[in-house]
């Protein structure tokens, strides 16, 4: 009995071998894998990462979007799929291709009846997903969108443990407290499974009146952008509603190609960009660990050169952005400072520093304490902001921020 156990295990194991190294042969084959999440339902979390996906896709980049909401998948509906049916062949799922660079996998195409619930425990859903994974023919692509349902649950966290090296997670929040709440555990399971938070996107941010022209702040405005700023991860920026996206999701017809002139689809567009611009090329995935900002990692990649800006008062930190000196620019290259100079700043007023550092060619500033406003600044200046700092001299700051061994506090002068 005991022989026959052992080799039912011997056998189990060997299975999970073969469909690892299958997957990971799948997975070889695409450049960049990102995971679409969010704690709370309702945001328009699918809606971004179809409109993603179709963005990439116009740019002439061959894409996957892969919804894994095994309980409600909408990205069918999303695209006008929803009665497609994938073809099988031997152990081959052929994904459902939507114009010539786009492939789609779903729930959705596989359920006999749309009204069917799926109702599956965990160690089900993650054997769909693994297929899906592992059994679709995705070809050589250069994104992998992947949808994920919300919250922190089977999904994701799949996802996560069956693709290692994913490039990272979009976290989508509306403006509300009680969305930012949820979204903020997002973030803190990004970390846990060592998953880059490439950054946060606030959906629903605001509306603008068809008739007056005039903006009403229906969910609030910028709590998104303040949680980004206090989980230390990048902020993607903010898109206004629109009762169009609710138009063209009912068509099925993706919102940015059919209302590319709205307001709207420009700011999905922008952020798509500003997505894309801190990406880069794709990353060593051993560099990212718990305690390290994703923005950051991300710039110290290998070959970067980045210069980052230090305010100082008597040689050291200045624990108060407004109080500072004079700034120490260092320079770093390859993972080392190479220089680093001293340069008086013009007069404290707003929007001044951020339009001067940026024409000294600073892409980063370590700061003590620094307000939401002056962030804000910073950062529409293509600058990331990194606070709480200690008062240490700026090579020590930047030695410790290159080693991962810099620990930041609260920001002190939040206001």
């Amino acid at each position: 009995m005991n022989a026959k156990v052992d080799q039912q295990t011997q056998d189990f194991k060997k299975q999970q071998e073969l469909d690892q190294e299958a997957l990971n042969q799948r997975m070889g084959k695409i450049k960049q894998k990102i995971m679409v999440l969010s704690g709370k339902g309702g945001v328009g979390k699918s809606t971004v990462a179809a409109n993603l996906a179709i963005t990439l896709a116009q740019d002439g980049h061959q894409v996957g979007l892969l919804d894994v909401d095994i309980h409600g998948p909408s990205i069918p509906k999303l695209l006008g799929i929803e009665d497609q049916v994938p073809r099988m062949g031997q152990e081959t799922i052929y994904p459902i291709e939507v114009a010539t660079n786009i492939k789609v996998m779903s729930m959705g195409f596989l359920l006999r009846d749309k009204d069917m619930a799926v109702i599956w425990r965990g160690p089900l859903k993650m054997g769909a997903i693994k297929q899906f994974l592992k059994d679709v023919e995705w070809g050589e692509l250069d994104y992998l969108i992947i949808d994920s349902p919300p919250g922190t649950g089977d999904e994701p966290l799949s996802v996560a443990q069956l693709i290692p090296n994913l490039d990272g997670a979009i976290v989508v929040t509306s403006p509300q407290d009680l969305s930012i709440i949820d979204v903020r555990k997002s973030i803190t399971f990004c970390r846990q499974v060592k998953m880059p938070v490439l950054g946060v996107i606030e959906n629903m941010s605001g509306l603008i009146c068809p008739h007056c022209g005039k903006e009403i702040e229906v969910f609030k405005k910028g709590g998104g952008q303040r949680m980004a700023m206090e989980m230390n991860v990048p902020f993607l920026g903010m898109i206004p509603m629109d009762p169009q996206v609710v138009e063209a999701s009912d068509k099925g017809v993706p919102f940015v190609s059919e209302y590319s002139e709205t307001e709207t689809a420009r700011a999905f567009e922008g952020v798509i960009r500003t997505l894309l611009a801190g990406m880069g090329e794709p990353k060593n995935k051993e560099s990212f660990s718990a305690n390290k900002p994703e923005a950051e990692v991300s710039q110290k990649r290998d070959g970067a050169t980045i210069k980052i800006a230090i305010p100082l008062a008597q040689g050291k930190l200045a624990m108060h952005f407004g109080h500072c000196e004079q700034f120490a620019l260092v320079e770093v290259a390859d993972g080392r400072i190479v220089q680093t100079t001293l340069a008086n700043p013009p007069a404290h007023e707003p929007g001044v520093l951020p339009k001067w550092l940026h024409e000294q060619g600073a892409n980063m500033i370590i700061a003590g304490g620094m307000g939401q406003r002056a962030q804000g600044h910073f950062e529409e200046h293509g600058i990331h902001v990194l606070i709480g700092a200690p008062s240490l001299t700026p090579d020590e700051l930047v030695g410790k921020y290159l080693d991962g061994t810099l620990e930041t506090g609260d920001n002190i002068c939040d206001h």
